[in-house]
């Protein structure tokens, strides 16, 4: 985040997304900057990591927001799988089939990767994997 853009009137804008409680318990859920959004409907990263991680299946699951042309951006889960006969058709129809998900929030594409980058702090490095895809998209044309 431009630092000009985190600070406001004094404040410091972390860009953390937060919900809180009945209690009045606050709890970071992310970061606005990895909100997707795609056909104008915004989509939270953990949304669909929470349904597909529930996969038995699916040992780590990251989402990330890829540029697209006809929906600003699309939804695309990297998988690390436990099983590696694991499908992207099989994902889609556990996520089609999941009263938790509604049909826009679902995936458009999955890649299967052995592991998903992470800071030595073991942060997600969702940047990594946006320009992994955009490299891998340069080669294919």
């Amino acid at each position: 985040m431009p630092i000009k853009k985190a600070i406001r009137f004094g404040w410091y804008f972390t860009g953390d997304m937060g919900v809180l409680d009945e209690d009045g318990d606050l709890y970071v859920v992310g970061r606005v900057d990895d909100m997707i959004i795609s056909g104008g409907e915004n989509i939270h990263p953990l949304e669909v990591e929470d349904v597909l991680s529930a996969h038995p299946d699916v040992r780590e699951v990251t989402i990330v927001g890829i540029p697209d042309s006809r929906w600003g951006q699309k939804v695309v889960a990297y998988i690390v799988p436990e099983n590696k006969e694991l499908t992207s058709e099989e994902l889609d129809s556990y996520c089609s089939n999941s009263n938790k998900l509604a049909n826009f929030k679902r995936p458009r594409e999955y890649r299967f990767v052995d592991e998903i980058p992470k800071s030595p702090v073991g942060k997600i490095l969702r940047r990594v994997l946006k320009e992994t895809y955009q490299e891998d998209i340069k080669e294919s044309v």
